[in-house]
């Protein structure tokens, strides 16, 4: 490793990784991503794989959309198979003044693009014929929503990374962020310091010790969200099912495999990755709610990962305005995997100093000193 770079990316997860590709593809390599434990030991190796355009807000439904397009392509892109399959996303209403939003919700995402549809409980069952809607009041679809290999995507944008003569270290924990005045200087770790002026945080659900090193503040706090995976079974499920009434979501893998997760409403925000028997209780109850024929089926493991959260549970992009040249690629509450391709793409953008392809002055961290924000009500899990 040397010891000055252009730029420093903390994270190597998707877009830390995602990032540095960006900014390889446009030439500029004098790049470090560095992660403190392996690549993908945060969130982007933690999650379900969900690619969903089914957003509330309008800056999440953009982005989603762009990602989308590009995930079609990403395999032949990364040259890895990363197992993108549109069998859609199926969200699922249980009382009428959220099939009502439903309705507001699909208006929006057609008019951005996304061909989303409102659906009875009937046609739900049509698409999932195991479904029990004795409870159900409406749903939605999107077809073009799918599900993709999490650690593929990883791989691929390591490897292409590497053959780009990008650094990438394992195993290195930035201790501090070293300024002066507004500029940055040097990124101390455990393996030594770093020259740079730029640094890109992309730290997950440790974003918020990141940029309070550089002497910045984002208001993102942590939140354990857990996760399960079952034996292998005779595969029927097309789409990701979702509730966020229920705060459930499971899909099936190409290979039989059930993955699926739940949110715990009490759950305390903090550094946490370990399992609870709570939630396999709660989710296997759950899931059988939903899909009765699941009752035979064995889970097999169980983990968890942080939700980087924020107050809007939008993500914060852009740079902040105590430190120049200090990116935040962070707070996506749940949902950074999905919209990583023109997250990234824009991020690399504005280390180059170029327009970037898509506004985000909306997501930008100073908005939290308005009162006036939208909060997005799509996150499930």
């Amino acid at each position: 490793m040397s010891e000055e770079y252009g730029a420093v990316i903390i994270g190597g997860g998707v877009n830390g990784l995602g990032t540095a590709y960006h900014l390889g593809k446009k030439g500029f390599t004098d790049v470090v991503v560095l992660d403190k434990s392996y690549l993908g030991y945060g969130a982007s190796g933690r999650n379900g794989g969900g690619i969903r355009q089914q957003w509330t807000s309008e800056e999440n439904i953009k982005l989603a959309v762009e990602s989308r397009k590009m995930f079609e392509d990403l395999d032949e892109e990364l040259e890895e198979d990363i197992e993108f399959y549109q069998g859609g996303y199926l969200v699922l209403s249980f009382d009428q003044e959220e099939a009502d939003e439903f309705k507001e919700n699909v208006k929006l995402q057609n008019s951005l693009g996304v061909e989303s549809e409102f659906l009875s409980p009937e046609e739900a069952k049509e698409i999932v014929p195991e479904l029990d809607i004795s409870s159900v009041v409406a749903a939605t679809f999107n077809q073009s929503d799918g599900t993709i290999y999490p650690f593929k995507v990883i791989h691929g944008y390591a490897n292409r990374v590497r053959e780009m003569d990008i650094d990438i270290k394992e195993h290195t924990e930035v201790k501090d962020i070293i300024t002066e005045g507004n500029e940055i200087k040097k990124v101390k770790t455990d393996e030594g310091d770093i020259k740079t002026d730029t640094v890109v945080n992309a730290a997950g659900g440790w974003s918020a010790e990141v940029a309070e090193m550089a002497g910045a503040e984002i208001p993102n706090i942590p939140v354990r969200h857990e996760i399960m995976v079952t034996e292998p079974y005779q595969r029927f499920l097309e789409p990701m099912v979702i509730s966020f009434q229920h705060g459930i979501y499971f899909s099936q893998s190409e290979h039989g495999n059930i993955v699926g997760g739940i949110g715990n409403p009490d759950e305390e925000p903090g550094i946490n990755q370990k399992g609870s028997l709570w939630f396999m209780r709660e989710f296997s109850n759950t899931l059988l709610d939903f899909i009765p024929r699941f009752s035979s089926v064995n889970m097999i493991r169980q983990w968890a990962g942080l939700y980087d959260t924020t107050p809007d549970a939008q993500p914060i992009l852009g740079s902040v305005p105590e430190v120049d040249r200090f990116y935040q690629v962070n707070g996506f509450s749940g949902h950074g995997f999905m919209v990583s391709p023109m997250v990234d793409k824009v991020t690399a953008e504005l280390v180059m100093g170029e327009e970037p392809s898509m506004d985000i002055e909306r997501l930008r961290v100073e908005r939290f000193e308005d009162m006036d924000i939208e909060e997005e009500g799509g996150v499930v899990g």
